[in-house]
Formats: C-alpha cells, structure tokens, sequence
C-alpha cells in the first residue's frame, strides 16, 4: 500500500513572521523614487532636511514633535480601506547628517512602529538630483492589537493598502517640495545692496 503525504490546508489568514523568535502581525509599506529639481543642493538639503516641510506638506502627517535626546515622534494617519483610519506614532532619530545624505532610523527604544526616511542628493549643473526612500513597519503581538479587523483582512492585503497609501502621501510630498523649491527664488544679495531703500 502507498502513501500519499498530504499538506495540512493553508492557513486563510497569515498571521506573520517571527521577530526575534515571535510571532508578529506584521504591515510593511515602501517608497522609493528620485527626481531632478531646479534648485542648489544647499536648498534642497535644507528643505527636505527641515521636517516641518512634512507635517506641513506631506496628507496623512497630523505632526511631528522634538523629544529629549534628539528623538523626533512623526504622527501619522492613513486610511485604509475596509478597516478605516489606521493612526501610529512613530520615533525615528537623525542616523546620517552628511552633505549628500540624510537619514532618520527607527530609534532604539522603538519596539513597534518602524519608520526609516533617506534622502540623498546629487548636483547635476543647475539641478539637483533627490534620491527618496521610506519605509514603514508596523508590528503587533496580535492583528487585533493594530485593529480589530485586521485578523479578518490579513497581512498581505493591509500591507498592499498601506502601500498605495504611502506611496500617495510621499508623491504629493515630493510634487508640494518641487513647487516650493523651484518657485521660491533665494533673495539675491547684490540685487538687494543695488535697490534703493
């Protein structure tokens, strides 16, 4: 008599991955993209530097505030379809801070929510090239724990949600900086000693 191995049915929910020997709930969104802009590399670095720009240009930002030792907590709401507005708060500290580059990582005491934020820049004559990643985790012991019908939707489809929602949010972004960075013209010096008072 032969017999046949069979597979134990698929699970209809994945329930995740393990994180440093856990079972998590898991939702992950990426972006990334580059652009030229007509602006300096010294104006650009600062721009996307600042990040009062992204509470103030960027949809779904609700704030970002200081904290002590140099921690930065982005509040963030996206809605999501079938489950609704998916709030989290998220603390990232400055990683790089070179002239081509700057980085936010998720900050060590961050066990949760995981935001990472680059942007590079290269100048290219009169432009400047702006290289943007981002990437979002969110982690729970339990879908519940993120939302209660999150169990019911799964990883996978809350994830690919999240991503359009972030990718959504970074194009706006990105479309708002080109507007402010190649309308607003730095204040000639010399045209300003040559005017008369």
């Amino acid at each position: 008599m032969v017999r046949r191995k069979t597979k134990p049915p698929p699970s209809r929910i994945n329930t995740s991955e393990n994180v440093n020997g856990e079972q998590m709930f898991r939702i992950k969104a990426s972006y990334s993209d580059q652009l030229e802009m007509q602006t300096t590399l010294e104006r650009a670095r600062e721009f996307f530097g600042e990040l009062r720009n992204f509470a103030d240009l960027m949809p779904g930002i609700e704030g970002i505030r200081k904290e002590a030792g140099g921690i930065m907590r982005w509040m963030v709401r996206a809605e999501v379809p079938i489950i609704g507005a998916v709030q989290a708060s998220f603390t990232v500290e400055k990683t790089e801070d070179s002239p081509e580059r700057l980085e936010w990582s998720p900050a060590r005491s961050e066990m949760k929510n995981y935001l990472r934020y680059a942007a590079a820049f290269e100048e290219r004559g009169h432009k400047v090239l702006i290289k943007i990643v981002q990437h979002v985790e969110l982690r729970r012991q339990h879908a519940k724990d993120l939302h209660r019908f999150a169990v019911l939707v799964g990883e996978g489809a809350i994830s690919a949600e999240m991503q359009k929602r972030v990718r959504e949010m970074i194009k706006t972004f990105l479309e708002r900086a080109r507007v402010k960075l190649e309308g607003e013209e730095p204040l000639d010096q010399e045209a300003m000693l040559d005017s008369p008072a």
